[in-house]
Parts: structure tokens; sequence; C-alpha cells
């Protein structure tokens, strides 16, 4: 989604930007629009004068919808503000980057006012523009040539945006046209149709705060404007908030482009940052927001203009320590009061009357002027007293001027090392393009040829292949008779094989658990032995002390305890037999699982779903493990047939000694006997069932698997993507480091590549550089090429693969910064075998 938002944003400024010609221009727009601090003269070019104190150097940047990639941002560099009392000026340097376009240019800036009276001016001011505009190659990546991106023009455009303002005591109105002016002279034509050709008034109000404590003093600046444009009317205001303390808060609101809240401080009384903030709104809510950063140094005047702000800025974090400048305030000009004359009076007593104030006058001028004289001598004491405060607060303003200059200079060095950084990275970036660039119409120039030599033996093929078409037309319908026949027999023999192998493996595990079986019974057999010994004893110590009793009472006793011998043999076994049905009901149960696993993979795959592969399974374990317990199950079957006879030639011993078989002793037999044939018949029923359902199973699953090798030719690209990642899996669990060392000749790198080679449309894998080691296109010399990799201690190897070209690209290493790539590309290559061919790869999605 966020790429699709992308899309949207570089193809809105595209349109916004381009005029509808055949040699599309970026239009001229400096989205200087949230700040009523710094670059003012971009809303109004008379604005650079218009109540303006001093001059400034800003440094601004402007992020818009900064969370997408190739979003517009601009860099600007400005000096401009107040040079004389009539005089303001600016000169700035820009570059805008819009996705793959980009503009760089200038703009000088000057305004004129005009005094019309003690509290009114009227402000001319001009923005002469140049830039040039076009595509950014550097920017374009495609491993495609694009006519339409090569093609496309650049220009150089000169553009004219005038403006006027008047000014009042705390109002000012003005207008200016936007792009007025616009001549392209690459084709030598006006320019028509600019989008961002307009019309523009404002409304500007200045006033002060009057009040006491933190904010006393505070400057309190609003505008409102409007700007006419061909198909739309963009309204916009903002106020600003500035306190002498060193900061400033702004906020406004544009109709087209959002709600904007920004802040700003002095870190001294003349450096300065301003931070803005901009958040989408309306038709640009999805965008995002957008950020606008500005630093600046203020140069001082010692000066104090008219027709400016008389406020006094100190700084937030490092203050000047200085007193505030005070100011005579200027008098505002005394209006005389007009009377009318009324009809009634004659001429003389009008002449009287006016001789009469004219002589009132005069003496109230005297006394104004008596007055002016006592307090201009007041003054002139007042200023000979602070004469010395003066200089010395002159002395200081020179030394804080030199250090300012000392700095000015520091910064200006650092300024142009950091720019001779930024060139030396542009020539190395343009040297690695150029190389590319090289290398690519190398390999162009090299398929073309390759191409052209197997077209010829395409050729060839073809008529090889026609004249071998023809043969086999004679011969196939021999040929297909005899293929059927063969391959009915090759299926048998397949069948058979598979059915000797499970019966060789049945066999093989059915001797391994005889063995097993046999060492069991030789060991109950002695157990058994030490019992009976045992056994003896106890009866020979029992007929000692029993000497009393009757010879049928002892064989009552003894035949009771056979019994109770029997029965608590019987439940043992019981518990192991029902154990053995556990496990091979669970094993049953596994079968069956797999069963519906495959067949659910197979319904699924049909429809074109694909599902997760299952967990690895040994099936000639899970048989083996089956047929040993059949065999277990059998065994107790048969130990437990051979109680019963055991018990049977009891009972008829004890029958010839006891006839009467309703003896509760001979009742006991019997139903001891007839318990363990129950048991026995269960069991075999059991055993019975669970075998029967294992060959159901098992014919279902034959059934299944020859659906999935049916199905194996019709695998898609995703098939195909959960392949190579079981295959890289499988490579790197059974592979096991070499004894010896492998050298380069033991590595097979398949094609060659460039020093830097970009691919698009690779699906599954990131965007990135990756640091390629091998390409090939035959799966199994992949997979010998990974194997070896591991083998000499590279655990991280992993591939991708093109579908467009149908190769596998094996790397080791991944990055998501090019120099980073080049550093480890310069880094690693040649440092082991594995390396030797190393290159960079670039995937752009």
């Amino acid at each position: 989604m966020k790429k699709y938002l992308c899309h949207i944003v570089l193809f809105f400024c595209i349109i916004q930007q381009l005029y509808s010609q055949a040699d599309g221009v970026v239009a001229f727009n400096i989205p200087a629009r949230n700040s009523l601090k710094f670059n003012k003269q971009f809303i109004n070019p008379t604005f650079s004068f218009v109540r303006e104190q001093n001059k400034y150097i800003s440094i601004n940047n402007n992020r818009q919808w900064a969370q997408f990639d190739n979003a517009p941002e601009t860099y600007l560099f400005s000096y401009s503000g107040r040079f004389r009392e009539n005089v303001g000026a600016g000169l700035s340097l820009f570059q805008q980057n819009y996705g793959i376009l980009n503009t760089f240019g200038g703009v000088a800036n000057f305004a004129y006012n005009a005094v019309v009276d003690r509290y009114s001016n009227l402000t001319f001011g001009l923005n002469l523009g140049f830039y040039k505009s076009g595509i950014n190659q550097g920017a374009v990546v495609t491993n495609v040539t694009d006519a339409s991106i090569d093609n496309y023009p650049s220009s150089s455009v000169i553009t004219i945006n005038p403006g006027i303002n008047y000014g009042l005591d705390f109002f000012d109105f003005g207008v200016s046209v936007n792009n007025l002016v616009a001549y392209n002279f690459t084709n030598s034509k006006m320019i028509e149709d600019n989008p961002e050709q307009s019309l523009q008034a404002h409304l500007l109000y200045t006033g002060y705060v009057n009040t006491r404590g933190f904010f006393d003093e505070s400057k309190f600046t609003g505008l409102i404007s409007s700007d006419f444009k061909k198909d739309n009317t963009v309204i916009s205001g903002m106020v600003m908030l500035m306190v002498p303390k060193g900061i400033w808060a702004q906020a406004g609101y544009n109709s087209l482009y959002a709600i904007s809240a920004g802040i700003g401080l002095n870190v001294t009384n003349q450096i300065a940052v301003e931070y803005n903030y901009e958040k989408g709104a309306g038709g640009f809510s999805a965008f995002g927001n957008s950020h606008d950063i500005t630093i600046a140094y203020k140069f001082n005047n010692n000066y104090r203009y008219d027709y400016s702000g008389d406020d006094d800025e100190d700084g937030l974090l490092m203050s000047s320590n200085k007193k505030r400048r005070t100011f005579k305030a200027r008098k505002k000009p005394s209006k005389k009061k007009t009377t009318n004359t009324p009809k009634s009076k004659t001429p003389k007593v009008v002449a009287a009357e006016a001789k009469a104030k004219e002589a009132a006058a005069r003496l109230e001028a005297e006394e104004q002027e008596q007055a002016r004289i006592a307090e201009q001598a007041k003054v002139q004491a007042a200023e000979a007293a602070k004469a010395k405060e003066i200089e010395a607060a002159r002395l200081e303003a020179e030394e804080l001027e030199q250090a300012k200059i000392a700095e000015q200079a520091k910064v200006q060095a650092a300024a142009e090392a950091k720019a001779k950084e930024i060139e030396s990275a542009r020539l190395e970036t343009e040297e690695l393009e150029q190389a590319r660039i090289a290398e690519q119409a190398r390999v162009q120039a090299a398929a073309e040829a390759k191409a052209k030599e197997e077209e010829a033996e395409r050729v060839q093929a073809e008529e090889q292949e026609q004249a071998r078409i023809a043969e086999q037309a004679r011969v196939q319908a021999a040929a297909e008779t005899k293929a059927k026949e063969e391959e009915a027999e090759r299926v048998q023999a397949e069948e058979q094989e598979q059915a000797r192998i499970a019966e060789q493996e049945k066999v093989q595990a059915a001797a391994a658990k005889a063995k097993e079986i046999e060492a069991a019974r030789l060991e109950a057999e002695e157990l058994e032995q030490a019992r009976i010994a045992e056994q003896a004893r106890v009866q020979a110590a029992a007929e000692a002390n029993a000497k009393e009793e009757s010879e049928e009472q002892i064989e009552e006793v003894l035949l009771d305890e056979v019994l109770i011998e029997f029965k608590k043999s019987r439940d043992d076994a019981l518990k192991s037999q029902a154990l053995l049905f556990n496990q091979l009901n669970e094993k049953v149960d596994s079968k069956q699982e797999d069963l519906d696993n495959l067949k659910e993979e197979n319904d699924l795959s049909e429809k074109g779903i694909v599902s997760q592969p299952k967990v690895f399974k040994s099936v000639s374990a899970e048989n083996a493990e089956i047929e040993s317990l059949k065999l277990k199950i059998d065994n107790s079957i048969s130990f437990g047939k051979a109680k019963i006879t055991e018990i049977e030639a009891l009972y008829e011993e004890r029958l010839k000694k006891v006839k009467d078989k309703n003896d509760a002793v001979n009742i006991e037999y019997v139903n001891t006997i007839e318990a363990l044939k129950t048991d026995i018949s269960k069991a075999q029923q059991k055993k019975q069932k669970l075998i029967l359902a294992l060959t159901d199973i098992k014919l279902a699953t034959d059934f299944e698997r020859r659906r999935r090798i049916k199905r194996a030719d019709y695998d898609n690209e995703e098939d195909r993507y959960n392949k190579d990642r079981s295959a890289l899996e499988r490579i790197k669990k059974f592979t096991e480091p070499s004894a010896k060392v492998l050298t380069t000749e033991d590595f097979d790198f398949g094609e060659p590549l460039s020093n830097i080679q970009i691919v698009n449309g690779i699906n599954n894998v990131d965007e990135g550089y990756y640091l390629v080691i091998a390409v090939h296109k035959d799966v199994a010399k992949r997979d010998e090429f990974l194997k070896k990799a591991i083998q000499s201690g590279e655990n991280n190897v992993d591939f991708f693969y093109d579908i467009n070209s149908s190769k596998y690209y094996i790397y080791s290493e991944k990055y998501s910064s090019i120099s980073q790539a080049k550093v480890a590309l310069d880094k690693s290559k040649g440092s082991k075998p594995l390396n030797s061919k190393m290159s960079m790869v670039k995937i752009q999605n």
C-alpha cells in the first residue's frame, strides 16, 4: 500500500510541475509558505524590505511527504534583507527534486520603497529567477533502455515575478504576480499554460503586545493571502507571535496543502533555528506529513531604519547581556482643525476672529518653542552623560563583530571543506556511473553478438529438427506401440520392485526383532528357572512345617497358588498388550494424518493454492516401527497360547486326582483358560482390524502420490520458490565442512557479471545491493556450488531467481546503500577463493 501511495504522490507532483507542452518544463515554485520569519520574499517580492530591519543568511530544507521515497524535496540558500533606508534585496540559490526530475537555479530580489507620508509607504518589488530543469540521470536506475527517459529535454528558463505593497501604521496591503513572464531559452519560446502562474493578494497585520512579564513587547504578525490561479483559488492564513527573549511560534492553514505549525528560537542574538511541520488535509490527508527546517544568521544594524519593527531580539540560549536600545519616538504630524464660518458673521468679525486665532497660535507656538528648547537642553545633557556609555557599547559591538567575522570565516572554511567532500563523492559517483554505463554497453554488445550467433545456431537447429521430425514420423507408429508396452512393463516392474523392497524391509525388521525376542526369551527362561528353584525351596520349607496336613490339602494350596500366578501373569500380559496396541493405533493415526495432508495438498494444488510444506518424516523408519509393533503383538499372542497350553496341562493333571468338575478349583481353572482364549481372540481381531486399516491407508497413499507425481509438471512460480527454499535448507542441513582447503579451481562460477548490474521484478526478495559470487541457469550446478560454498565455511550463502533471464544469482552479503556495498565489495573481493568473481547487483522492484 505504501508503494502505491508513493506512486500517487510522484504522479501528482509531476502533473503539477510539468507544463502541457511536448518539451515539458518544471514550473517555478519555491515552497516558502509556512514561515513569516525567513525567506518572505518568495511570498511577495516586497517583503525583503517591508517591516524588515536586518539582513539574513539562511539555509532551508523542505521535505514534502517525507515518509515516501522520491517525494518532493527543496534545498534553499538565501541572503536577503534591508540594505538601505529605501532598498531591500536578496540573492538565493535553490535545488528541487521531484523523483527523477531535478531543477537548479537562482533568484535575484530587489525592493524599492517610496515614502508617501510619515505613516504610509508604497513599495515595489521584483523577483528575477533563472533555473535549469530536466531528468536527473543519476537517479534513473533500470536494466532496460527507455527512449522516453533518454530523450527527455533539459530546459533553461527565466521567470519574472513582480509585486507591490502599500503599508500603513499597522497594516500592509499588496498584490504580486507569480510567473508573469516565463521564457524558455532552450526552444526560444514563451511558456504557456503555466499551472503556477497566478495573481496573489495579501493583507498583513503587525502589532505589539503591551503587557508585563515574559510576553511584554512581544510582536504579533498575521497574514491572509489569496492565490488566484487559472483553475482554482488557494486561500491561506498564518499567524506568528515572537517574544523578545528570542523565541517565536507560528501556525497556518492552506486550503490546497494542509495545516502547519512551527517554532523558532535564537540560539544567540544572531544565530537562529526554525522548524515547521505540515500535516496533509482533505485530498492530501493520505500523503502524510512534511517538514521544513531553517538555520539563519542575522547581521545586526547599528542604524534603525524607518518602516520596520522597533523590536530587539535576544538569544534564548546565549544572551547578549546588553541593555535594550531605546529610540526616540517619532511625533505624528499635527492636523489643523477647520471650522465652518457661520453665514451670519460679517467679514470684519471673521477677520477679527482670524487675527485673534493667529495671535493665540503664535503665542502657543512660542510656548512650544520654549518647551522644545528646554527639552532639547535636557536631552543634550542626557546625551552628553550617555556618550561614554555609547562609546563603550560601540567598542563592545566592534569586538563582537570581529568575533562574528572570525566565526563566519570558520563556518565558510568548514562549508568549503564540506563542498569539496561532496564534490569528491559526486565525481566518484559519476565515475562509477560511467563505468556502469560502459560495462552495460559492453555487455549489450556482447549480448547482441551472442544473439546473432544463437540465431544462426537456432536456424541450423531448426533445419536439423525438421529433418529429425520427418525421420521420426516414419517410425513413430511402431515406436508408440513399443513405448506403450515398455511403459506398462516398466510400471509393473516398479510396482514389483517397490513390493520387494517393502517385503525385504519387513523381513529384515522381523529378523532383527526375532533376535531381540530370542534374547528376551532366554532371559525370561533364566528368570523362570530361578523363580521355580526359589519356589521349590519355599515349597520344601512349607512341607517341613506342615507335615500334619493331608496330601490333598497341600495339592489344593499349590494349585491355588498356580492360578493366582496365572492371573497375575495374564494381567501383566494384558497391560503390555494394551500398550502395544496403543502404539500401533498411534502409528495408524499418523499414517492417516499423512494421507489426509497429502490429499489436502493435492486438492489445494489443483485449485491453484500452494500449501505450507509439512515436517519431514522418515517413511522407512516409521514402517520399520510398525512391523516391530506387529511382531511384538504376535509374540504376545503366541505367549498367551503357550500359557493356555501350560494351564490346560495342569488342569488335566488335577482332573486325574480330583475328578469332580464342579470342584471350585477345577471351575477356576476352566474360567482362567476361557479368559485367556477370549484375550487371544480379541487381540487377533484388533490386530487384523489395524492391519486392514494400514492396507487401506497404503493404497490411498499410493494413489495420492501418483496424483502428486502427475501434478509435478505444472508447478507455478511459487512452487518453484518453495522448492528452491527447501533445497537450500536441505543443502545447509546435510552438508559438512570440507576436510581439505578448497581453491578457486574447485568452484564453477557460471556466467560472468559486470561491476554493477541492475535487475527488476524479483519476487520474494527485498530491494538492496547484493554481493553476488556466482550465476547459474542449471539447478544442478547451482546446488553443487552451494554445497562447495558451505564446505568452504560460507554458511550465509543464499540465492534469488530472475525470471526474466532464468538465472540463479548466488550471493553472500546484502546492503541497503551503494556506499556500504562498495566498501564491502572492495574489502571482500578476492579475500577467499569463493569471492574471486564477486560483483554487485542492485535489485529494484
